[in-house]
């Protein structure tokens, strides 16, 4: 009567075990892990972080050629991609392969990384960050066009709040009175109220145009976003 009880106590302890494993909660003694589902969600985190501090730090430098900047960004991260990928055992794919992936990453990463900058350049990081965020909604709406599926309820939910997300930032309206410091750049502009400067060389009337040009310290107010032309700070109270 023993044998067969521990033989039973024995299978539950040895099914126990293996649910836990395929869980990813797995013990080993003394140590503590992470779920599997957590240590990916913090990844992300990590990889989101990432991306807003390069954002953050592009912003610095958008008023540059925005293709250059792209190409750059481009060069070294898929450098440091390949170079991670061989040093792992990868080997290049076949050449169809490699033009095929090579072909999208020219318009899904080279020219959404020139708008993106040119975007940085006009809204500011986090409107910009916001207003990209969307474009997994274009690809679920491709993805079930070819391959029709009834998305989820979590599927919804997350597509409501991005459109409120987007709705928030669409309606604000940010007014109030400020100061333009004295300000020597160079990018594409027109003569509109932030550029009232006289030129040092022969000049048609063309606009838009690019030169470097100076903006003298002027005190107004309108609405604006945080551009390139609008990083000043906000009194509180």
């Amino acid at each position: 009567m023993l044998k067969p009880a521990r033989q039973h106590a024995s299978d539950e302890d040895d099914w126990q075990s293996e649910s836990k494993q395929r869980r990813g909660v797995a013990k080993a003694p003394g140590k503590t892990e992470l779920p599997r589902a957590t240590r990916g969600a913090l990844l992300i985190a990590l990889a989101c972080l990432c991306w807003a501090i390069d954002n953050n730090l592009t912003r610095r430098i958008s008023t540059a050629d925005a293709m250059v900047i792209a190409c750059a960004k481009g060069l070294v991260a898929g450098a440091t991609n390949l170079g991670i990928a061989f040093a792992m055992g990868a080997h290049l794919p076949a050449p169809h392969i490699v033009a095929g992936a090579m072909t999208t990453g020219f318009g899904g990463y080279g020219v959404s990384l020139v708008l993106f900058v040119i975007a940085l350049r006009g809204l500011g990081t986090a409107r910009t960050g916001a207003y990209f965020s969307v474009a997994p909604v274009f690809g679920v709406a491709l993805s079930l066009a070819m391959w029709p599926q009834a998305p989820g309820a979590s599927f919804w939910i997350a597509a409501a709040l991005m459109t409120l997300g987007v709705w928030l930032h669409v309606r604000e309206r940010h007014e109030h009175e400020h100061t333009h410091e004295r300000l020597e750049h160079t990018h594409r502009h027109v003569h509109d109220e932030h550029h009232r400067h006289v030129h040092d060389f022969p000049y048609s009337g063309d606009e838009p145009h690019t030169h470097p040009h100076v903006h003298l310290p002027i005190t107004h107010s309108h609405a604006h976003f945080p551009d390139i032309h609008h990083r000043h700070a906000h009194r509180r109270g």
